[in-house]
């Protein structure tokens, strides 16, 4: 096999979801028949990986496939099987690679198939870090599950079904544990959530944030035991899980349960090849490695983020979008000898559960100012918080923002304007960020 690009994937979605994006830039710039191939372990088109954990598991007019593949979650086109041939571009699905060799520039897949390429694109992604990795007693019995891609999220709704208003016990406060603790609440599941931090999404809510969520959950049902952690699991005869036990001593009876307490970036296969740095693969504003024609983008990658001056590695859709946007802009420039402007991305993160919706720009480091009203009863919420350094606001959190007020916020996260009186700034709340 050789091809001029060959994208490369030894693993799961959110990759499958950067390869869409990076096909489409190459379609936008000019792709021959033959140039690209994309090879991924999984056995379907790039899709958007962020549906697996929301529409996927709704109990009515659930999402499916063809319907979510890439690039429909950025607005854009949907790109189907077909639209990959028409392009000529080559999809080897079902295909793991399992070594890569920069230097002879060779990759190999786990059925012992060899690739050739010119230039590489790595899109590998993060692996879900799971109980049996720790030993955890119990951990490997059927139904606890975890959520990366579309074969996770299928044995998922087949679990839902077999065990239809059962007890569904998640193990994790983060992302993956807020969103499916709402999709299983949702199906009619009795749902309880485990985590050990003080509050949910310690890494980017405050306690002022967290204490509305938590509370919002608690009002639909949801069960929330704080300051422990799975520590075992009995099953029954069918070797299906029926019980989680907590460290602090407390039992749980369980049909199923979701863990999700993090992922790890996959980048075993280029160890030793590539400069790493910060747990990816250093690269340059145009994600290309210190290997000249491999490149990285996603949540492998270590980039200098030109916002703060500083290299960051971050695990987010919207960056897995735009990383591949950018270095294939890059690729395409290099071969026509132009320039590409460097990456300049801002942190934006989001999510959607029941009917609270919200979204975070920036950085989350700081002095932070509560505003609005963080009630978990009110019947419209509308509140946020900025976060303050060095007389600057850095970051905004915005929880049922309208378009413009969303706009808004990421307009003074960029701008980082001067704030004066840190009280004040509270009082004023919004009005501040819709100034700007």
């Amino acid at each position: 096999w050789r091809r001029r690009s060959t994208s490369s994937t030894s693993s799961s979605a959110a990759e499958s979801l950067r390869f869409g994006y990076a096909a489409r830039e190459f379609g936008k710039q000019g792709v021959q028949p033959g140039e690209l191939a994309i090879i991924s372990k999984e056995s379907v088109a790039p899709y958007e990986r962020p549906a697996l954990s929301k529409g996927y598991l709704f109990p009515q007019n659930a999402a499916r496939l063809p319907g979510f593949h890439t690039c429909v979650g950025s607005g854009g086109e949907k790109l189907l099987p077909e639209w990959y041939t028409e392009k000529g571009i080559e999809l080897i699905l079902s295909t793991e690679i399992v070594k890569a060799d920069l230097a002879s520039k060779t990759l190999t897949s786990a059925a012992g198939a060899t690739f050739t390429y010119e230039t590489l694109l790595i899109a590998t992604g993060s692996s879900t870090i799971k109980l049996t990795d720790f030993g955890v007693q119990g951990a490997e019995s059927n139904n606890i599950l975890y959520l990366r891609e579309i074969d996770d999220a299928d044995k998922l709704v087949a679990a839902m079904q077999a065990k239809k208003d059962g007890k569904a016990v998640v193990v994790g406060g983060g992302y993956i544990g807020l969103e499916l603790s709402a999709a299983l609440k949702i199906n009619n599941f009795d749902v309880t959530m485990v985590y050990p931090e003080p509050w949910c999404m310690p890494r980017l809510f405050t306690a002022g944030i967290a204490h509305f969520y938590e509370g919002y959950y608690a009002s639909k049902g949801i069960n929330i035991v704080k300051g422990t952690v799975a520590s075992g699991f009995d099953a029954d005869a069918n070797g299906d899980v029926s019980v989680v036990k907590l460290k602090d001593g407390r039992v749980l009876d369980a049909d199923i349960v979701i863990v999700g307490v993090g992922g790890r970036p996959l980048t075993g296969l280029f160890k030793g090849q590539v400069e790493e740095d910060k747990g990816g693969l250093k690269t340059d504003t145009f994600f290309e490695t210190s290997v000249a024609g491999v490149y990285a983008i996603g949540d492998v990658a270590t980039f200098p983020m030109k916002l703060y001056n500083e290299p960051r590695r971050v695990e987010h859709v919207d960056h897995a979008r735009k990383s591949a946007e950018q270095a294939v802009k890059a690729i395409k420039a290099k071969e026509s000898g132009e320039s590409v402007a460097e990456y300049d991305y801002l942190p934006y993160f989001y999510s959607r559960s029941f009917d609270v919706a919200w979204q975070f720009y920036g950085e989350n480091v700081g002095e932070t100012v509560l505003f609005g009203d963080n009630d978990p009863a009110v019947a419209k919420p509308k509140f946020g918080t900025y976060w303050v350094k060095d007389g600057k606001v850095i970051g905004v959190f915005l929880e049922g923002g309208s378009a413009d007020e969303n706009q808004a916020i990421a307009k003074v996260a960029r701008a980082q304007p001067p704030v004066a009186d840190v009280e004040a700034l509270g009082k004023e709340g919004l009005d501040f960020a819709t100034k700007i």
